[in-house]
């Protein structure tokens, strides 16, 4: 099936920046959002000059304001038709050791990780409900398989619950046209992490996200990208002492 009108939260930079350009070469339609307007307005430029078959329309969301998530997907939809895949991707990786003094910042990514994607989805779930049709994608993370430790700590928390609310939601809707995928990216480059120095197995945000949208295009369960070597290398992480889950962060 292809899914032709697709969404895309957090589309100004990074992976769904990269998402966006990998749909667009397919000829899909965008709805792209993002705090960001004026470089989701550069975005629409730069696809409508290379992919001019790809309908991009944009709109500016603080998914933080999950009044504004349910306003600002049904707008989308009204500009669409329809919407065929939303894809949960906003996120954030502020944040310390716990009990550090950073709070405010492990809170912030814990808001903005599970909560502000618990609205997001809820918002998805609406609109493919009344549909009934739709593709639910959320972008969880490799570092869901164990906790982490440092800055990684409450994301990697936040990332194991997006996924439990994943595989819960795909159960509720078990046996419907309504599919639910959650991707794992392994290490991408991207403004999330570009202070990052040395981590393993890490590729570029453009192969990163061709394996991402290659995933999703099959609607699996569940997926590990690029699947080499996440595929092996997470059923080993969750198994292996936290010493060796330390060098991992």
């Amino acid at each position: 099936m292809i899914r032709k009108n697709i969404l895309i939260t957090g589309a100004s930079s990074g992976l769904g920046k990269g998402m966006a350009f990998e749909f667009a070469k397919k000829g899909r339609n965008l709805a792209l959002c993002a705090r960001r307007i004026e470089r989701l307005e550069e975005l629409k430029s730069e696809i409508n000059q290379k992919y001019p078959e790809s309908q991009v329309y944009i709109r500016s969301l603080d998914v933080n304001d999950h009044d504004q998530v349910f306003e600002v997907f049904k707008a989308f939809k009204q500009d669409m038709g329809n919407l065929d895949r939303v894809v949960v991707n906003a996120g954030m990786g502020k944040g310390a050791s716990v009990g550090t003094g950073y709070f405010y910042a492990n809170k912030q990514t814990a808001v903005t990780n599970f909560v502000s994607a618990v609205a997001q989805c809820e918002a998805a779930m609406e609109i493919f409900r009344e549909q009934n049709a739709g593709h639910l994608v959320t972008i969880s993370s490799i570092s869901a398989a164990r906790g982490f430790r440092r800055a990684m700590t409450v994301y990697a928390a936040t990332k194991a619950a997006l996924t439990s609310l994943s595989e819960g939601i795909r159960i509720d809707v078990r046996g419907t046209p309504i599919k639910v995928t959650t991707l794992h990216p392994g290490f991408i480059r991207s403004e999330i992490n570009e202070k990052v120095k040395t981590v393993p197995f890490i590729v570029d945000t453009e192969t990163g996200c061709r394996s991402m949208v290659k995933a999703m295009e099959r609607e699996p369960a569940s997926a590990y990208t690029p699947a080499w070597p996440w595929a092996l290398v997470v059923p080993i992480l969750r198994i292996a002492p936290l010493s060796w889950v330390a060098k991992m962060s």
